[in-house]
């Protein structure tokens, strides 16, 4: 199951703007491929940049990828299909000199014929040619000693053709699939924001990927996979623009977790067309990884599971239903502990109870003694009341406290 990441372009930290320096951060950030980025037009002075790119990616093994212009009309008029083939053409020689594995392109708006069969068949040709001039260029006959080793030995790039995120753009699944069905030498680029939102936001779940590879396996017999892959605002079946994955609906879990469970049969390039770039890049490797932790972990306890019931004579099926059972209690247990203890309602405010009216004098006057009684009470408190305030009063003439 071999799985490649790596950024659309040079990365966001690299100091350097060359594809050459970006290739350097991109192997030391542990990523195994890149794709160059030559989305209008490729400019002359940029070409030793690409032979540089092409001998580093020979000597380490590291897989060059590039991407065609954005904006090509391969279904409009005759002008809008030299155009666009012009800037086609210098892609394929930079795809040549990079070494290039795939070289993805569009394919544009519908034109005047609209969907069907028609138009399939229209686009189909004009890849059918893109395919023949590539194999020309990559296999020139005039040139007996060529200078890179890849050009003699090695083979022609893959064209690919992208799956397309918007309606009035040609490039569904289904229309990709039976032009490169067709076409030998072509390849479907599945690029899972725009599959996801043109479909309304179908990619949900792992099976959801099941489904989308099994897909294109039955239609065009493929184990080799060229994805893209980032977070994206979609309305009404339409792409908007990109986001960072967590910022997204498209979530990468699902299809990490269908890598590691159910694609042992793939050999996938991912590439992270995320404005986070290789940041994005790493946390898809990081998520394959985690969803590779669990799988261990899940068949470690499968195999404890079997080798207890052996031990008890119990099925795996009792244990496994203890153990679901355990984990109940032990969720619920935590979140008895992790609950705030209910508040105590107030007690209801009484009115205050109305002070007692003194007692109505006696006629009779109390006796010595009770007076006398009476007074040296009073005079006791005083006293002590005295002493209570003596306790911070000091005598004015004390000034050496300080």
């Amino acid at each position: 199951m071999p799985v490649k990441f790596g950024p659309a372009g040079v990365p966001l930290s690299c100091k350097g703007r060359t594809i050459v320096e970006g290739m350097d951060d991109i192997i030391a950030l542990g990523l195994e491929t890149m794709e160059a980025q030559t989305v209008r037009m490729i400019q002359p002075q940029h070409f030793d940049q690409y032979w540089q790119a092409g001998v580093l990616a020979e000597k380490t093994g590291f897989e060059m990828n590039i991407h065609g212009p954005y904006y090509s009309e391969l279904l409009g008029g005759r002008v809008e299909l030299g155009r666009s083939l012009a800037k086609i053409e210098a892609t394929l020689q930079a795809a040549r000199t990079i070494n290039a594995r795939h070289v993805t392109l569009h394919t544009g708006h519908y034109g005047d014929t609209g969907r069907g069969r028609e138009t399939n068949e229209t686009v189909a040709n004009v890849f059918a040619g893109v395919v023949e001039r590539l194999e020309a260029i990559w296999n020139d006959d005039e040139d007996e000693f060529p200078v890179f080793p890849w050009i003699k030995n090695g083979t022609p790039s893959k064209v690919g053709i992208e799956t397309s995120g918007r309606q009035e753009l040609w490039g569904s699944l289904e229309e990709v699939l039976e032009v490169v069905n067709h076409v030998e030498g072509t390849i479907p680029v599945l690029n899972m924001a725009h599959i996801h939102a043109r479909g309304h936001g179908s990619m949900r779940t792992s099976e959801d990927y099941g489904e989308l590879f099994d897909q294109v396996r039955e239609t065009i017999g493929t184990k080799e996979f060229y994805c893209h892959f980032s977070g994206v605002e979609h309305r009404g079946g339409n792409a908007q623009f990109y986001t960072q994955i967590k910022k997204s609906d498209l979530n990468f879990e699902p299809l990490a977790e269908f890598i590691v469970e159910d694609g042992g049969w793939l050999d996938i390039t991912l590439i992270s067309d995320s404005p986070l770039l290789e940041h994005d890049a790493m946390y898809m490797l990081q998520s394959i990884e985690k969803s590779r932790h669990k799988q261990i972990e899940r068949k470690a306890r499968e195999d404890r599971r079997r080798a207890l019931a052996l031990q008890t004579g119990a099925s795996v099926e009792d244990l496994k239903a203890r153990e679901a059972e355990q984990a109940a209690l032990r969720t619920a247990q935590q979140a008895a502990e992790a609950a705030p203890e209910p508040e105590t309602a107030p007690e209801p405010e009484t009115a205050p109870e109305p002070a007692p009216e003194p007692a109505p004098k006696a006629e009779e006057k109390p006796a010595k003694g009770k007076a006398k009684a009476k007074g040296k009470a009073k005079a006791t408190k005083k006293e002590d009341k005295k002493d209570e305030n003596d306790v911070f009063d000091f005598d004015e003439d004390d000034d050496d406290l300080f």
